[in-house]
């Protein structure tokens, strides 16, 4: 008898459990209709705790506004500027490895030709590394340039090389102070930092990034450069910049290390929380350096620290990186929670709306 009045209380609770689950779900699914509008066809997003008690993805809107594609949670999109993360973690896993140091200078690992192209405009033998992670080298970012988005723009789109965007950073505008003095966040510094991952390792950056970080091992399925994973690609949606659909851009636009990566809001989920739940890293004094605050003797646009950046949402703090396409990915260190979203077109504002009404709902016990 008191078995079966545990097992009772036991499934009562489950089901109260689930109830409560089942709301929090349908507020949020809630929420992202709300986000939709007629600059924003389409959102995707993703939460998960480190314990796994809450692990859900939704989606509203649309994957092409042209035929009006119901938009699935399971889709791709191009990531843009959150590959950064990736980027700076495989260079500190190198260091972890004895690869590389942080110190070093630049000039000691990339190739001949791009260091002459530099070296017309950059002192490469002292700007470290690290530096570059932190995005203080002083870099003009390529991406400023008037020349980079008319190519981008131009009928038929444009085929990049990493060659080519280091030349446009010479080019199309003037270093950026000394080498630590500030914080200007560069495109063109993590073009060189793929560089560097490449050369280490030797292969291909889309290939290398996967293979250093340990991406089947993480579970990263849905995870890929461009171009190189059918399933991956299949599954890409339809992204907007200024209403303009811009699905058919060549993707070598932002490809070399400054983005390139397609992925999905779970996937983007597990990554932070694996970075932060100690299963990238060999030990956790690499994630302590990653996250540590860089000081400048004037306040910086942004806290970024190596590939990340600290801000607060709802008051709580965060760890966060977003990309030009409508994407960003969050870990709350308080909550040991993670989320990422992409809105079709990008939001207003540092931080997407998304995050902070879902933290309301998960809040209301």
């Amino acid at each position: 008898m008191k078995k079966n009045l545990i097992l009772l209380l036991f499934f009562i609770g489950l089901s109260n459990l689930s109830a409560q689950q089942n709301h929090e779900k349908q507020a949020i699914q809630a929420i992202l209709e709300k986000q939709l509008s007629s600059e924003i066809p389409g959102i995707l997003f993703h939460v998960q705790s480190g314990d796994g008690k809450i692990n859900w993805s939704g989606a509203a809107g649309v994957s092409e506004k042209e035929t009006g594609e119901k938009l699935l949670s399971d889709r791709t999109f191009r990531i843009a500027s959150v590959t950064k993360t990736f980027v700076a973690a495989s260079l500190m896993r190198l260091w972890e490895d004895g690869k590389l140091a942080l110190e070093d200078p630049i000039a000691n690992h990339i190739s001949d030709e791009h260091a002459q192209i530099l070296r017309q405009d950059y002192k490469l033998d002292k700007i470290s590394i690290i530096q570059v992670l932190q995005h203080n080298a002083g870099f003009f970012d390529h991406t400023h340039a008037p020349a980079f988005f008319e190519k981008v723009l131009q009928p038929g789109g444009h085929e990049w090389t990493r060659t080519e965007q280091l030349k446009l950073c010479v080019d199309g505008g003037n270093p950026i102070g000394n080498p630590g003095e500030r914080f200007s966040y560069s495109d063109s510094g993590y073009l060189i930092l793929g560089e560097i991952i490449e050369r280490i390792h030797g292969k291909p950056l889309g290939i290398a990034i996967p293979e250093i970080l340990g991406f089947e091992q993480l579970g990263l399925e849905n995870t890929a450069f461009e171009g190189l994973n059918p399933k991956v690609d299949q599954a890409r949606i339809h992204q907007y910049f200024h209403g303009k659909d811009t699905y058919l851009f060549h993707p070598s636009m932002d490809y070399f290390g400054g983005g390139g990566l397609l992925s999905t809001t779970e996937d983007l989920s597990q990554f932070f929380l694996a970075l932060f739940n100690g299963d990238v890293f060999k030990n956790a004094s690499t994630l302590q350096l990653m996250l540590q605050p860089v000081s400048y003797s004037e306040p910086p646009m942004m806290d970024y620290r190596i590939g990340i950046y600290r801000i607060e949402i709802n008051g709580l703090e965060a760890f966060a990186h977003a990309g030009f396409w409508g994407t960003q990915a969050v870990y709350f260190p308080s909550l040991d929670l993670a989320m990422a979203t992409n809105y079709s077109q990008i939001w207003k504002g540092r931080v997407p709306p998304v995050f902070g009404e879902a933290l309301d709902v998960l809040s209301r016990k």
